[in-house]
């Protein structure tokens, strides 16, 4: 790993070191932090966490969680648990891969699982605004994804996604073919009347309950400013929806 800088999320409250070039967490992983409807004292996990943001920002929005994360690469998981310790943080780091089931086993019973995963099969070619390392599925597709963290969950227990618009209809499919229903579906918009970019998935372990389709999150105004919206996540530690 060529070097990394200290970076801080949640309007501060969240230190973050993490690889200078490379994959480089961003506001996806606030956004799908503040997607997890976590309470104190409940069991979380993360698959695929790399240097730890998104867990970071659930644990800071919600204090006293148990936090389990999954990480494929040593440096990565190392990393992650230097952020962890570094933000106070309870967390353990377990190196390994989303297609080995023991580890779902090992993290059992979680009542909240969540992931940023690589969302475009391999030898497809994302939109150039996506491109970014880590974005292609390399050996594990979003079915694996989903079917990992329906194995850590408990019945009722949710998973959250964060992924491209142009692929919430494989991650509805990866989720309803692992078990999971009542879905909700919150679509990412950079500006007002513009076709939303990303998607927060949501659905239940065993959940019965009709689909849901929220209004969209507007990320930007006009000028490119964060809307009051956006930074009581980014900033505030916000739940989306919000309360």
């Amino acid at each position: 790993m060529n070097g990394t800088t200290e970076d801080r999320l949640l309007g501060g409250r969240v230190l973050l070191r993490q690889p200078r070039q490379g994959f480089r967490a961003g506001i996806d992983a606030v956004l799908l932090a503040a997607f997890v409807p976590a309470r104190a004292g409940q069991r979380v996990l993360e698959a695929g966490c790399g240097s730890g943001a998104a867990f970071l920002c659930l644990a800071a929005r919600v204090p006293g969680l148990a936090v389990v994360a999954v990480e494929r690469e040593p440096a990565m998981a190392a990393l992650a648990r230097a952020n962890a310790a570094a933000n106070g943080v309870k967390a353990t780091v377990i190196e390994g891969d989303i297609a080995d089931a023991a580890l779902a086993r090992a993290a059992f019973p979680c009542d909240h699982a969540f992931a940023n995963p690589p969302y475009w099969p391999g030898g497809t070619r994302p939109p150039a605004a996506l491109r970014r390392a880590a974005t292609h599925e390399a050996g594990a597709g979003l079915a694996a994804w989903a079917r990992f963290l329906a194995a850590a969950l408990k019945d009722g227990g949710t998973a959250a996604l964060i992924l491209p618009a142009a692929r919430f209809d494989a991650g509805i499919a990866a989720l309803a073919a692992s078990g999971f229903g009542s879905v909700l579906l919150l679509p990412l918009a950079p500006r007002a009347g513009a076709e939303a970019k990303r998607v927060l998935l949501r659905a239940r372990k065993a959940g019965r309950a009709p689909a849901r389709l929220l209004p969209p999150l507007i990320l930007h105004e006009a000028d490119g400013a964060f809307t009051a919206a956006a930074e009581a996540v980014l900033r505030e530690a916000a739940p989306l929806p919000p309360s």
